[in-house]
């Protein structure tokens, strides 16, 4: 990490960890807080102030990991959220059955949940935790709306395939499914990260679980009672058609956050957090 804990990070700190940096700058002023205690931590005869800075600066380092790490998490629930309640309200338009049963749609919950537990030990990249971030409702809410509208473009792509393909109400919903919970597993990868997603390698617990739900949700169509959830096998056809749905969406997804993070990037940043 290149930052370190300064004023700036103060709308964030408690009444005691404000008094502690105002006493730590006392000694000399306009130096970053850090700095200042192991200045006061080299003196022979003071060493409590080291381990004060040390404990200051690596609660200052945790709690910008915590803050990134937990915008990935809104980023990603809420964009796929909304993406998921305009796909199944618009298929309920033009389908004569439910696009997805309620265990279902439980089951897809699931396999999501367990993969998105691990974004809290996420690696984080430097420049997210260089300077302390604000929380701002209306910059999640952008994420959102594009994020959220691009996946279902991607959704709306599976059901003009399955509808091609003359599909069952079971295969379309098995269809879907597999198709919704692999680009959810996948576009983490993506957004998790304001650099292109190969730079930027993720935590182990988030890869390992990432690559296991997309695993299972690909195998749970064709496993023993399968038939109980009310799902069916899809025919080959459709995993190939799938895969290139797949890749699209990710070179998409990545080409769209470059354009949203340069367009925000041009936006005057707030004084005070947007609520």
């Amino acid at each position: 990490m290149t930052g370190t804990p300064d004023t700036a990070d103060a709308p964030y700190w408690s009444i005691p960890e404000a008094a502690l940096l105002t006493r730590l700058r006392a000694d000399s002023a306009g130096l970053p807080a850090t700095e200042v205690a192991i200045r006061r931590a080299r003196s022979p005869h003071e060493a409590e102030p080291s381990r004060l800075a040390r404990t200051l600066k690596l609660g200052v380092e945790l709690g910008r990991v915590t803050f990134a790490n937990t915008l990935k998490y809104v980023f990603m629930a809420t964009s796929a959220n909304f993406g998921n309640m305009f796909s199944m309200a618009g298929a309920s338009l033009f389908l004569p059955f439910l696009p997805l049963l309620p265990q279902q749609v439980l089951l897809t919950n699931l396999l999501t949940d367990i993969r998105e537990m691990t974004i809290a030990r996420d690696a984080a990249d430097p420049e997210a935790v260089a300077v302390p971030r604000r929380w701002d409702v209306a910059f999640i809410r952008r994420f959102m709306v594009v994020f959220g509208l691009l996946s279902s473009v991607f959704d709306y792509a599976t059901f003009g395939v399955l509808h091609w393909l003359g599909a069952s109400p079971a295969v379309f919903r098995s269809g879907w499914f597999v198709e919704s919970v692999l680009s959810a597993s996948l576009i983490v990868l993506v957004v998790r990260t304001r650099r292109p997603f190969v730079r930027s390698r993720p935590g182990r617990a988030l890869l390992l679980t990432t690559l296991g739900t997309v695993l299972v949700t690909a195998l749970i169509p064709f496993s023993f009672g399968a038939e109980r959830l009310g799902f069916a096998p899809v025919p080959g056809r459709f995993l190939a058609a799938l895969g290139v749905i797949l890749l699209l969406y990710m070179v998409s997804a990545e080409l769209a956050k470059r354009w949203f993070f340069k367009h925000e990037g041009s936006r005057p940043q707030p004084l005070v957090p947007h609520r």
